[in-house]
């Protein structure tokens, strides 16, 4: 078998097309995984997830921050720790169209699949409750993925692979029989280019293969640059690199 892993989209259009683009030239990809975040830092909301809906060997899960513009849209309790981007979720949420907010709604937080009577764990990041709100804060705190972290992390999951996102740095460990995976951030790098993540292999053996895509950001900074989202400059500087 062979797929295809993305995440932390964060509205940035332009590099998910160049991503979808290089994965749809490899006939052998089954399936891509959207390990969650189409939303927030950048403008091109409603364009990420209308990408996501029309490819249809995407399957999709949330991210935090797809599901704190939907507690803002639900009037649900909004996460304390997030308190900080709030008034930036909102503006989210007002840009997403009816369609748009209706898929997010209906997505699931993992997918399991079993291959060989092996486990494969598709989430945004280790769950301290997996049926809590996303106001009762359900995210473990990130770590620094490694040897001892991650199997520390993901303790109650039994699975051979883990793929994962929320934390942007990409990770690739292998410890006691189980191969842990983030592709990277796509949508929001320092530089013009989205990372991914290729798998193949069966349970027994897992062959991880990661890739950058450069791509063309002016349609995406032309949008960045004309919204009035809040707190632009700060996101600017933490998730673009600067780039104008």
């Amino acid at each position: 078998m062979k797929f295809a892993l993305i995440t932390d989209i964060h509205g940035n259009a332009s590099a998910l097309k160049a991503v979808l683009d290089t994965i749809n030239q490899d006939p052998d990809i089954e399936t891509i995984y959207c390990l969650g975040d189409l939303v927030g830092i950048g403008a091109e909301t409603n364009e990420v997830i209308d990408l996501i809906r029309s490819d249809r060997k995407i399957r999709t899960i949330s991210g935090n921050h797809d599901e704190n513009v939907l507690s803002l849209l639900n009037g649900e309790r909004y996460p304390d720790s997030y308190l900080h981007a709030k008034a930036h979720h909102s503006w989210v949420a007002n840009q997403l169209t009816a369609e748009n907010r209706v898929f997010l709604g209906r997505l699931p937080r993992t997918i399991s699949k079993v291959v060989e009577s092996r486990r494969i764990l598709f989430t945004h990041y280790a769950y301290r409750d997996v049926r809590a709100m996303i106001g009762e804060e359900p995210l473990r705190p990130t770590v620094d993925g490694n040897k001892e972290t991650l199997p520390q992390l993901f303790a109650d999951t039994s699975a051979t692979l883990i793929c994962f996102g929320h934390h942007h740095p990409r990770q690739f460990v292998q410890v006691n029989g189980t191969t842990y995976v983030n592709p990277g951030a796509l949508g929001c790098q320092p530089e013009a280019i989205a990372p991914f993540a290729v798998v193949s292999g069966d349970s027994e053996n897992w062959d991880v293969e990661f890739m950058d895509v450069p791509y063309d950001d002016a349609a995406y900074l032309e949008s960045f640059n004309a919204s009035d989202m809040p707190s632009k400059e700060l996101l600017r500087k933490l998730f673009l690199g600067g780039r104008s």
